[in-house]
């Protein structure tokens, strides 16, 4: 097994942290947006996502080592020594971390947790993978779905809708994404902006598609990124930087133009609409803690937009003016950034697909009339699955006549699905993304 992650920092405090963390996913009761950073000394931040998001994104495989490694599943009550347990595994087999320190700490806290029992569990447990980590891990392997980590439901899903690249699809899931950004356009262009990243040595090269994107060879801390609080640059995925490629030829030649981004939150397509065009942007999000999210994106940007905590499945006062274009980056499984919130896979069911499908063709339904004639939807998931995209779209161009279908099929992104283009998550490339660009028939 290749080990991905190096690491140096230690401590029986960060696995506690972790496995604190992790609980909650475990039973189903919360994710790891809920991960507590502030927890554990600055130092020890970047360990402790690690441990958690690197657990998360092998789950099905260290729970069915686990599994071989107890003699008897843990108690509902002792899921944070189960953690512990799955915390170790991770360390051993995917972590550059030393082996007596990545068995003896995480032993340890469970001191912390209040369960000193536990220690000798733990110790037995990953000495016992530590000598036998070959034989297990074949066994556990021949099962296809805990050898590719994924919940077995959303592999036949992923091996239905994309039959040649099912398995690529779910190894690039087990691999963290890179880190993107986006070059903010009223501040300069990319070119000068990689020229200060040198200057720092900081190192990236230009995104293939997307014209204000760049990929750094490494990952950092924003604080250390030149002029992030100023508004220079954002944190955002080349995928998701294509919705403003897209809308360009609508918005570039009408400046002025009245547009709705209706599920904003956390903002980062808003703002990247307001800085390539002058527009009026009303944005829309029915969650107001992520709404929140939108205002002190666009704040830090020196952006400004109509924000509006309203349902766009509904009418409210947003809806009482038409727009020229309309940004629909519908709920939707995540299925496409997994590799970026591996949680995904422990968290989502096969009961939420039909659910959210139903959603998203209602927030179509709701928000089409709004649309000027002769204006453009675009409509976009992270999601992979036709049931959320390519069958959602063109159920709707069925049941919807003034509806045409202008998604470009010239373009070297992403391939054609229905009437729509997917992307697949790239190794050191974008995420999975789906875009369709409806235009309203001219009255």
């Amino acid at each position: 097994m290749t080990r991905q992650t190096p690491a140096d920092a230690t401590g029986t405090d960060v696995r506690a942290a972790a496995a604190r963390g992790l609980a909650p996913v475990l039973k189903d009761q919360g994710s790891l947006a809920g991960l507590n950073e502030a927890s554990v000394a600055p130092r020890d931040r970047a360990l402790l996502k690690e441990l958690c998001f690197g657990t998360c994104r092998h789950l099905p495989r260290l729970e069915a080592l686990a599994g071989e490694l107890l003699r008897q599943p843990l108690k509902k009550r002792d899921q944070d020594v189960q953690a512990l347990l799955l915390l170790g595994i991770y360390q051993l087999l995917y972590m550059r971390i030393p082996a007596h320190a990545a068995v003896g700490e995480t032993a340890g806290a469970a001191r912390l947790l209040g369960k000193a029992w536990a220690t000798r569990v733990l110790n037995g447990c990953l000495r016992r993978l530590q000598r036998e980590a070959a034989a297990l891990q074949a066994r556990v392997d021949r099962t296809p779905s805990v050898a590719l980590a994924h919940p077995e439901w959303l592999l036949d899903a992923f091996r239905s809708a994309w039959p040649e690249q099912w398995r690529a699809l779910a190894e690039a899931n087990n691999r963290p994404g890179p880190m993107t950004l986006r070059v903010n356009a009223r501040h300069g262009h990319r070119e000068a902006y990689l020229a200060d990243l040198a200057e720092l040595g900081m190192t990236g090269r230009p995104c293939a598609h997307a014209p204000d994107g760049i990929t750094l060879d490494r990952p950092c801390d924003v604080a250390t990124l030149p002029g992030f609080d100023s508004g220079r640059a954002s944190v955002q995925d080349e995928a998701a930087q294509l919705s403003a490629v897209l809308l360009g030829p609508t918005l570039a030649p009408r400046p002025g133009a009245q547009v709705l981004d209706a599920c904003s939150a956390p903002g980062g397509k808003a703002a990247h609409l307001l800085e390539q065009f002058d527009i009026a942007l009303t944005a829309l999000d029915s969650d107001g803690e992520r709404l929140a999210r939108v205002e002190a994106t666009l704040e830090r940007l020196g952006l400004n937009a109509q924000l509006h905590h309203a349902d766009a499945t509904q009418r409210g006062d947003w809806s009482k003016t038409e727009f020229d274009a309309i940004l629909l980056d519908a709920p939707c499984s995540g299925t496409g950034v997994i590799r970026r919130h591996p949680d995904i896979k422990r968290l989502r069911r096969p009961a939420d697909i039909p659910r959210l499908a139903e959603l998203q063709a209602r927030l179509l339904d709701n928000l089409w009339p709004l649309l000027t004639p002769g204006g453009t939807l675009l409509y976009a998931t992270c999601s992979v699955l036709p049931e959320e995209n390519a069958d959602q779209i063109n159920a709707f161009l069925a049941r919807t006549p003034d509806a045409r279908n202008t998604t470009p099929d010239d373009v070297a992104w992403g391939q054609p699905s229905g009437a729509g283009r997917q992307l697949l998550p790239l190794d050191d490339g974008h995420d999975g993304f789906f875009y369709a660009r409806l235009v309203k028939a001219a009255a």
